[in-house]
């Protein structure tokens, strides 16, 4: 995300629109406040692990100390309302998973290659401990970058660009992967396989890095590889975006291929392109994910390669060069019937040299803007100890308010539409020697697809207007197969009202079981 580029230098060569600042905290006319909270949104939020910007904190923490450290980390989103997190599960060629065919990442041990001690697989933790929670987890990928920075002597020698030197180039002090290779491009989209074979995600997530942000004086070395592959490109900025789109069309129907249940999405740079260069654009002035990064994002919406686009919005409401409200507006004019989740900049929350975030409304009043466009289906937060540290309250904001109740993760109707069945015989019972309601149900029988079920949905009522719109009424998203589910929020001397639902693993829903009433005693 952006936010690396304070590491890298990048920062001093980066497009006008970051430091545009003293502008308007929000318009007169801010959004009112949505009272129906939404039962269906993406909330998710960037875990990230290069240089260790949110986890591991320190590359010295021993395992049990790495464990506890995300344990804790969900645990605050799950309290949150967050129910999505994007890991960075390959920050640099490298990686935080067991099953790899690139070395351990060096975020992790503080030696490239060198595992965990005692052993054991991050990834498959962080699944774990993210679906107990009732939380997807999408494992995200940098593509093409291969270091970050430039102490190449600390590579370890099953590093790829030891093996394989003839496939990068560098740019700004690191080495990237020459995205024009054919095989770089397989070589891509079987790390990624690796993951998807391996490992129960719920999403392939790729951040902004395409072709390198431009930096003043740098080159990118790729003339050759243009002499040899550019044939039917009369320049060599169109071949360059035809690399990226082919390697977005593979791996989307690569990841689908192997497993149809796994959504796949890109967080491009929040500018496809300005209107003064492309009368498709927006009304912003600064750099573009198309002209700069040769990553014409809009085009995977449109051609559906993609299921979600995440854009990265770090701009205020109101800004001169690159207004969000603006920004919300022409992605989600753009969507093409694909899922919009907009990037939201936490990090900036109490930014000094920025007027905008210094108040405390700013990102709540964007996603007042966000839902109330129904072509937006959510937020991803950069990152994640910007969510936990609480900046000017917004996280009290989102656990109090925005996100007070449980929400699913929105359906993607053309990757699956068909609903499981509701699950049978419930029963609910005052539970013996103690204040609570156990609930027990029977499994389903088969949907058409005959896809199994993957959780259930608990719904308590304190009368019969049984309504399971309102997310007000859920007290559990259970993503597991369990038949039994306790109650332990009761007060004696009440009735209450159960349904229950089933989910697949895309999130369909079932109708509701039959209403079961129980009085504690």
């Amino acid at each position: 995300m952006h936010i690396y580029r304070h590491f890298i230098l990048l920062i001093v060569t980066l497009f006008t629109i970051t430091n545009v600042s003293a502008q308007p905290t929000e318009p007169e006319n801010a959004p009112p406040l949505i009272k129906t909270q939404p039962k269906r949104e993406f909330r998710g939020v960037w875990i990230a692990t290069v240089v260790n910007i949110d986890w591991p904190s320190s590359t010295k923490l021993t395992t049990d100390k790495q464990k506890q450290e995300l344990l804790n980390i969900l645990n605050s989103h799950q309290e949150t309302g967050i129910n999505a997190v994007m890991l960075q599960v390959r920050p640099a060629a490298d990686a935080f998973y067991a099953k790899s065919r690139e070395p351990w990442s060096k975020y992790l041990t503080g030696k490239q290659g060198l595992g965990p001690n005692p052993a054991y697989d991050p990834l498959e933790f962080a699944i774990t401990e993210a679906h107990k929670r009732g939380m997807e987890l999408h494992a995200w990928f940098n593509p093409y970058r291969a270091t970050f920075d430039g102490n190449f002597a600390a590579l370890s020698p099953q590093h790829i660009t030891k093996i394989k030197p003839e496939w990068f180039f560098s740019y700004g002090g690191i080495k990237t992967f020459n995205p024009g290779l054919p095989e770089v491009r397989d070589y891509i989209v079987q790390v990624i396989l690796d993951v998807v074979d391996n490992y129960d995600i719920d999403g392939v997530h790729m951040d902004d890095y395409f072709y390198p942000y431009p930096i003043a004086g740098q080159k990118i070395n790729d003339e050759d590889t243009y002499a040899k592959y550019g044939e039917g490109y009369d320049n060599i900025k169109d071949w360059r975006r035809h690399n990226v789109d082919l390697l977005i069309q593979m791996i989307g129907d690569s990841v689908h291929a192997h497993d149809p249940n796994i959504k796949f999405g890109v967080s491009p740079f929040g500018i496809w392109a300005n209107k003064a260069q492309n009368v498709e654009g927006s009304e912003t002035s600064g750099g573009s994910s198309y002209y700069e990064n040769y990553a014409d994002s809009r085009k995977w919406m449109k051609e559906g390669w993609v299921d979600y686009i995440n854009p990265q919005l770090y701009w205020p409401i109101g800004n001169r060069a690159a207004a969000f409200d603006k920004l919300l507006d022409w992605w989600s004019n753009n969507t093409y019937g694909r899922h919009l989740y907009i990037g939201q900049a936490a990090y900036r929350i109490n930014e000094r040299k920025t007027l905008a975030f210094k108040s405390p409304s700013q990102l709540p009043n964007q996603i007042n803007l966000i839902r109330n466009n129904p072509r937006v289906q959510g937020s991803v937060y950069f990152s994640s100890n910007s969510v936990t540290n609480n900046p000017l309250g917004f996280t009290d904001s989102l656990r109090d308010n925005y996100y007070r109740y449980p929400a699913l993760p929105p359906v993607m109707l053309w990757r699956d539409s068909i609903a499981p069945n509701p699950p049978r015989e419930v029963t609910a019972k005052p539970a013996p020697l103690r204040t609570g309601v156990i609930l027990k149900w029977l499994a389903p029988a088969l949907a058409k697809d005959e896809e199994p079920v993957y959780g259930y949905v608990i719904y308590r009522f304190e009368d019969e207007k049984i309504n399971i719109d309102d997310p007000k009424n859920i007290l559990k998203i259970q993503y597991n197969t369990d038949l039994t589910f306790d109650d332990n929020t009761v007060q004696k001397g009440k009735t209450y009202f159960y349904v229950i639902t089933a989910l697949d693993r895309l999130k369909n829903e079932s109708d509701r079981s039959p209403t079961i009433a129980v009085t504690v005693p």
